[in-house]
């Protein structure tokens, strides 16, 4: 099987330099669109800024005590680890790698497909 590969992205210097909302939620830029980091306990997440149902901008919403993203509109939820609609619409929420390096936070995006293509 092939390993995936990425490019990778630098989102900040610094994971304090990312401003977290009181939802543990901080909005980045890549390649001059908006996505989403999460915070939930120790780990971060890295996922689109839009509800893939409706569209509600999910750095309004909130991560829910099971560790998944909750749109603010209809309230349907997306795990943060692999983008699986959890409450059964059968949405799929894009998400990408995420890494806190010595010089930055980086997110990763597959070359082949996905977010790369998303936005060209």
């Amino acid at each position: 099987m092939k390993e995936k590969e990425f490019t990778w992205y630098k989102v900040s210097d610094h994971i304090n330099e990312l401003e977290f909302a009181d939802n543990n939620i901080a909005i980045a830029k890549v390649k001059g669109k908006k996505i989403c980091i999460g915070k939930f306990i120790e780990e971060i997440f890295a996922f689109t800024y839009k509800c893939p149902h409706a569209g509600g901008v999910l750095a309004d919403g909130y991560i829910d005590a099971l560790g998944n993203i909750v749109c603010p509109i209809h309230r349907y939820k997306y795990n943060l680890k692999n983008g699986h609609n959890v409450s059964g619409e059968g949405y799929y929420l894009k998400h990408w790698e995420i890494e806190v390096r010595e010089d930055g936070v980086y997110v990763g995006m597959e070359k082949e497909k996905g977010f790369l293509n998303l936005f060209d």
